[in-house]
């Protein structure tokens, strides 16, 4: 599984000009599902994203979490991450999951989060969605559960 996690003071998305997820201040993930990925990947993303210390405290110092700061969620479905391009001009997306099993995975994310964090919203998976954000910093972390170890 993989994200980039960008800090916001805001972000919105919409499919077909209406909107259909909008949060303040908090985190963008941009989320891709590979086709090897389980639940396992799942637990350590959320894990992962809701206490990564990339937001500022009282001496300025990027020291607490989304947690900490009862910071929002926007999670958008990105297949493309998993875009290989290192032969051609055209990207591969072979390691990508299937849609079926994305999408499974992608909402498993999406109700862990829930439990953890105040406000989660979403974006409509295999939907051509327009993302618009207000970067914070701006701070942009990579993720992917195939290197946590």
């Amino acid at each position: 599984m993989r994200a980039v996690v960008q800090r916001v003071h805001n972000a919105s998305v919409s499919v077909d000009g209406k909107l259909v997820g909008q949060i303040n201040a908090g985190l963008l993930v941009y989320l891709g599902v590979g086709k090897n990925d389980t639940e396992k990947d799942v637990e350590w993303m959320c894990d992962k994203i809701a206490n990564l210390r990339i937001f500022e405290d009282s001496n300025g110092k990027m020291n607490l979490s989304l947690l900490q700061v009862n910071g929002e969620l926007l999670v958008i479905s990105q297949f493309t991450l998993y875009g290989d391009c290192r032969r051609g001009r055209r990207p591969s997306f072979d390691e990508a999951a299937p849609p079926e099993i994305g999408e499974k995975l992608y909402e498993m994310f999406i109700e862990k989060m829930k439990q953890q964090v105040k406000r989660v919203e979403k974006g409509i998976f295999g939907a051509h969605m327009e993302v618009e954000s207000m970067n914070d910093g701006p701070v942009t972390i990579l993720l992917d559960s195939e290197r946590r170890f």
